[in-house]
């Protein structure tokens, strides 16, 4: 189910012109949607004069069969079917994901849906501390959901599954990250590199895992850390050529 602002906005301001849109998936280890990486996150964009809209998919049990990227991928279909009436680029439409959630953000872009014949790609993928591998470094309770079956979880891994048909990528991850290690964007990054994929990353030497927007609303406040917005916001308008007038 998308969440957000969207169509109250374009009520308000008929006359808005066409703008890029980032839709917004939160983590939660498959087990849940995080709140902490839902609307602030988006806020964050929509500040900046983007479209956002937030992407709430199933978990636990119903995250079986590929049902998430489904799901993202039917919202991917329905933005781009809209773009016109919703003003939005639809050549422009980028994924900013969160732990599971960017790992859900990052198969949208590398991923093949099984029996899907109108797979829908974003234009460009944000990625905050995202589950990458399901490998030795793998958080298990991300990949997978409900199987413990070693061949199932290596289908999902994603670092092998990059191309130079992958869309950009901003990664951001923080050293201390024990729940979701480092060397996941690490392996991402190698993998980008050799596929000649353009993309930009930032590692942080302080803090945990799943602190979103280090504000202290959401998490405990780190300025520097907080710096991950700013430096993709300018990543992200370099990327689609986009600056609010």
């Amino acid at each position: 189910m998308l969440t957000g602002s969207l169509r109250a906005s374009l009520d308000a301001m008929p006359a808005v012109k066409e703008r890029p849109l980032v839709l917004v998936v939160p983590g939660g280890g498959y087990d849940h949607v995080s709140p902490r990486e839902c609307d602030p996150v988006a806020l964050q964009f929509a500040a900046a004069g983007y479209h956002t809209a937030v992407l709430t998919y199933s978990v636990g049990e119903g995250a079986q069969n590929y049902r998430p990227l489904r799901q993202l991928n039917e919202a991917l279909a329905l933005l781009r079917q809209n773009a016109g009436e919703w003003h939005i680029l639809p050549d422009k439409i980028a994924v900013c994901g969160f732990s599971a959630g960017g790992h859900l953000a990052l198969s949208a872009a590398v991923l093949n849906i099984p029996g899907e014949t109108a797979q829908q790609r974003p234009n460009a993928v944000i990625l905050g501390y995202p589950v990458v591998a399901a490998g030795g470094v793998a958080h298990r309770g991300s990949v997978v959901p409900g199987s413990e079956d070693a061949a199932a979880q290596q289908a999902f891994t994603l670092e092998d599954k990059v191309t130079s048909d992958t869309p950009p990528v901003f990664v951001w991850h923080t050293m201390e990250d024990k729940t979701v290690p480092v060397e996941n964007t690490l392996l991402l990054l190698a993998a980008l590199r050799r596929a000649g994929v353009p993309c930009e990353a930032h590692l942080f030497e302080k803090g945990a895992h799943g602190t979103s927007i280090s504000t202290a609303e959401v998490d405990a406040a780190d300025p520097h850390r907080a710096h991950w917005v700013a430096l993709c916001l300018e990543w992200l308008g370099e990327t689609f050529g986009f600056k609010l007038s």
